[in-house]
C-alpha cells in the first residue's frame, strides 16, 4: 500500500492579510511557504477590498455619471490609489516567488494583466481585475476555513482539565500530567479527558463527538471509558489506562490533521498541470501580442492585440482548479467524519471508490466481540481451573480474555510468570512453578498433549486448559453477531463489492455458520495471521482485484499494512491495527464501510464536475478573448465566476446524506 506523503497546499493564495498557506513546488522538491496571517473572521481581513471597491466605484462615477472635468487631471493617480490595497499583497507576493526563483504563478498572471491594463489607460478595468481577483480568493478563504472547521469541529472536544485523586483530594491539573493507574472524578456534564476503566457502577455517555451517533452509550464498571465522550448521568471516578498523548481523541486528531498531507491522484495531477500550465499560458498570451505584429505588418494595432493578451492573462488564472480539488476532498474527509469514518487521506477517499473485494475479520468486526462464559467441563475442581486459567488471561487483552477474567470476578488470581503467547494459538505461562497452557486444540497438539476429541466437534468457541502437560477441561464461550452485520453485506453488495470474503482464527465450525446467517459465500476458519496474509496475497495475486481488509486485532495488523485500503474498528480495535489501518470506523459498524463508498464516489463526483466546469468556461472565453470578443470585464467575471460555483459545489459534499 503506497501512502503518498506531501505537505498541504492551498493552491490559490490569499492576498491583502488573507490567512493562507502558499507552497511552490520547484523540481528540486523544496517547498517555500508564505503565511500571510490574517483572520478570516476579522473585519481587516477585508478591509482593503472594501478601500479598493469604495474608491473604484467613486472614480467610475466621476468618470461616467457626473463626468468631472477636474477628475481627469488626478485620474491616473486615484485608480493607482485604489488599485495598492488589493495589489501591493500581490507585487510582494511576486517578488517573493521571484526571489525563489518561480516565475509563473497566479501572482505574476494578475500582475501583468493589471499593470499592463494600466499602461494602455484601462485604469478601472485594472483595479477591477484585482479587486475580483482579491474577492475570488476572499471567498476561497473562507470556503477552505469552513471545511476545515467542519472536521476539526468534530473532534475539538478535548477537555482541558483532569481531576486526579492525590494525597486523599481531587486535584484539577492539565491532563497531560495524569499519569497511568492515577484515578481521577468527572462529573455530570464534563468530558472525559483520558481513557480510563470506570470504577463507578455504571453511567451513560454520549459518545457522538468520537462516533458520530447520537445514541447514549451506557457502561458499566470496569468497562472502558474513552477521552472524548460526555458523562451525562452522575459523578463518576475513572483508572486511567492511557497517558493523554495516546487517548483515543488525541490519536483521531492527529490522524484526521495528517489525513491532508496524503493527496489524491487528480490532486497530485492538478498540482503538476498548474505548475505545467501556467508558462504555456504566459508564452501564449505573449504569442497573442507578437505573432499578429509578424502578420499584419503596418495593419498592426499593439493596443488592440495588447489588451486581447490581457483578457486572455486574467481568464487563464487556474485558480479555480487549484483551489477547488483540494476543497473537494477537504469536503469528503469531513463528510466521513460526521459519520464516524476517519479517511487517514484523500488518496483513500478516491481509492474506496473502486473497491470490488472486501475480506472481513469476523470476531469484533462482524460479530460484537463481546464473548461471555456460558459453561465450564473440568475434572479438577471449578475454583482452581479459574485461577490457573485466569491467571494467564489477565495479562491478554483478547475479547475472550476479557470475558473469562471478568466471569472470574473477584476471585483470587495466581500470579503466573513467563507467559508467552503462540500466535493463533493461545497462552503459556508458569503458576507456582507449574507449566500452564491455555487455547485452543492447536496449542494442545503443539505440546503432544491428549485431549477429549469430543471437543473438536464443539460449534462454539472453547478455551481448552492443560495443567502441568495434562488436559483438565475447557470452557465455553459465545459471541453474537452485530445487528447491522447482515444489512453490512448487503449494502457491499449493492455498491460493487463482487466477492465478500471472511477470514478467522476461529473454529471453521463457527465461521460457517456466521457465514451462513450473514450470506458470505466464500470463508476460511482455523486460520493464524500468517494464513490470512497467505489468502489475502492470493486474492491480489488477481491484479484487477482491489482489496480492502477489515479488522479490529493485533493479529490482522500484518493483512490491514499489505491490502490496498485497511479499515479498522475503531472503537474496540487495538491501537497497532488503528495506526496501520487507512480508514478508521469510529462505531464499529461494518455498515459504514458502505458508506465510505457513497463518500467516496459523491467526492469523486464533485472534483470531475469542478474539473470539467473549470476547464470548459475557461477554454470559451480564452478563445472569445482571443478573438476580441469577451472583454476584461467579462474575463474577470468568467474567471471568478467559475472560481465562485466550483466552492459551492465543493462545500456541498458535507451537506449531502448518505
Amino acid at each position: 500500500m503506497s501512502h503518498i506523503h506531501d505537505k498541504e497546499d492551498s493552491c490559490c493564495s490569499s492576498k491583502a492579510n488573507i490567512k493562507h498557506e502558499h507552497i511552490h513546488n520547484h523540481e528540486d522538491g523544496d517547498e517555500h511557504n508564505h503565511d500571510h496571517g490574517g483572520d478570516p473572521s476579522s473585519f481587516k481581513t477585508y478591509l482593503p477590498a472594501v478601500v479598493t471597491l469604495t474608491m473604484l466605484l467613486i472614480g467610475i462615477a466621476l468618470d461616467n455619471l457626473f463626468k468631472v472635468e477636474a477628475f481627469e487631471t488626478i485620474r491616473p493617480y486615484w485608480y493607482i490609489v485604489a488599485y495598492l490595497p488589493v495589489g501591493f499583497p500581490v507585487l510582494k507576493e511576486v517578488w517573493e516567488t521571484f526571489k525563489a526563483k518561480d516565475f509563473f504563478t497566479e501572482f505574476s498572471l494578475m500582475s501583468i494583466a493589471t499593470i499592463g491594463a494600466f499602461a494602455i489607460g484601462q485604469y478601472p478595468e485594472g483595479v477591477t481585475v484585482m479587486l475580483f481577483y482579491t474577492i475570488g480568493e476572499l471567498f476561497q478563504m473562507a470556503a477552505v476555513n469552513r471545511a476545515k472547521r467542519n472536521i476539526t469541529a468534530l473532534l475539538d472536544i478535548r477537555a482541558d482539565v483532569a481531576h486526579v485523586l492525590r494525597a486523599g483530594k481531587y486535584e484539577s491539573i492539565n491532563p497531560e500530567k495524569v499519569v497511568i493507574g492515577e484515578t481521577i472524578q468527572i462529573k455530570a456534564g464534563e468530558k472525559i479527558p483520558l481513557d480510563g476503566e470506570l470504577l463507578s457502577d455504571k453511567s451513560s455517555f454520549n459518545t457522538s463527538a468520537l462516533t458520530g451517533e447520537s445514541k447514549p452509550k451506557t457502561i458499566s464498571k470496569g468497562g472502558a471509558v474513552l477521552a472524548g465522550m460526555l458523562n451525562l448521568d452522575k459523578v463518576i471516578e475513572l483508572k486511567v489506562t492511557k497517558v493523554f498523548a495516546d487517548s483515543a481523541i488525541s490519536r483521531i486528531l492527529e490522524m484526521v490533521q495528517n489525513a491532508t498531507t496524503r493527496k489524491a491522484k487528480t490532486e497530485l495531477f492538478i498540482r503538476k498541470f498548474a505548475k505545467i500550465y501556467t508558462p504555456i499560458v504566459f508564452f501564449m498570451a505573449l504569442a497573442l501580442v507578437t505573432i499578429p505584429f509578424l502578420v499584419l505588418g503596418n495593419e498592426y494595432n499593439f493596443q488592440m492585440w495588447l489588451y486581447r493578451s490581457l483578457v486572455f492573462f486574467v481568464i487563464s488564472c487556474p485558480c479555480a482548479l487549484v483551489i477547488s480539488i483540494p476543497l473537494g476532498y477537504f469536503g469528503g474527509i469531513g463528510a466521513a467524519s460526521s459519520h464516524g469514518i476517519l479517511f487517514k487521506g484523500s488518496n483513500f477517499l478516491d481509492l474506496i471508490t473502486k473497491l470490488n473485494t472486501v475480506v472481513m475479520d469476523k470476531t469484533g468486526t462482524l460479530t460484537k466481540g463481546v464473548f461471555k462464559v456460558q459453561k465450564i467441563e473440568s475434572n479438577i475442581e471449578e475454583q482452581e481451573f479459574l485461577r490457573y486459567l485466569t491467571a494467564l488471561e489477565a495479562k491478554s487483552t483478547h475479547p475472550i480474555a476479557k470475558a473469562i477474567v471478568q466471569y472470574a470476578g473477584e476471585k483470587e488470581i495466581h500470579p503466573a510468570e513467563d507467559i508467552e503467547e503462540i500466535a493463533g494459538m493461545g497462552l503459556k505461562g508458569k503458576v507456582n512453578g507449574i507449566e500452564i497452557l491455555a487455547g485452543n486444540t492447536k496449542l494442545l497438539e503443539k505440546f503432544s498433549i491428549s485431549y477429549d476429541a469430543s471437543i473438536s466437534t464443539i460449534e462454539e468457541s472453547i478455551v481448552a486448559l492443560a495443567v502441568d502437560h495434562k488436559y483438565v477441561g475447557y470452557i465455553l464461550i459465545a459471541d453474537e453477531i452485530k445487528e447491522d452485520s447482515v444489512d453490512a453485506i448487503k449494502q457491499l453488495h449493492a455498491n460493487g463489492v463482487k466477492q465478500i470474503v471472511m477470514l478467522s482464527g476461529d473454529k471453521s465450525s463457527i465461521v460457517k455458520k456466521v457465514a451462513a446467517t450473514l450470506g458470505i459465500h466464500t470463508y476460511y476458519g482455523d486460520l493464524l495471521p500468517e494464513d490470512k496474509v497467505a489468502k489475502l496475497e492470493e486474492l491480489k495475486s488477481n491484479k484487477n482485484n482491489v482489496i480492502a481488509f477489515v479488522g479490529d486485532g493485533i493479529n490482522d495488523t500484518p493483512v490491514l499494512a499489505i491490502s490496498d485500503i485497511g479499515i479498522a474498528m475503531g472503537a474496540m480495535g487495538s491501537d497497532a491495527a488503528i495506526e496501520t489501518a487507512d480508514v478508521v470506523i469510529q462505531t464499529d459498524q461494518p455498515s459504514k464501510i458502505a458508506t465510505a463508498i457513497k463518500i467516496g464516489r459523491a467526492t469523486r463526483n464533485v472534483v470531475i464536475q469542478n474539473i470539467v466546469l473549470a476547464f470548459a468556461v475557461k477554454a470559451l472565453v480564452l478563445v472569445l478573448g482571443a478573438g476580441g470578443i469577451a472583454t476584461m470585464w467579462e474575463a474577470v467575471f468568467a474567471d471568478v465566476g467559475v472560481a465562485f460555483l466550483a466552492i459551492l459545489n465543493a462545500v456541498r459534499i458535507q451537506k449531502m446524506k448518505f
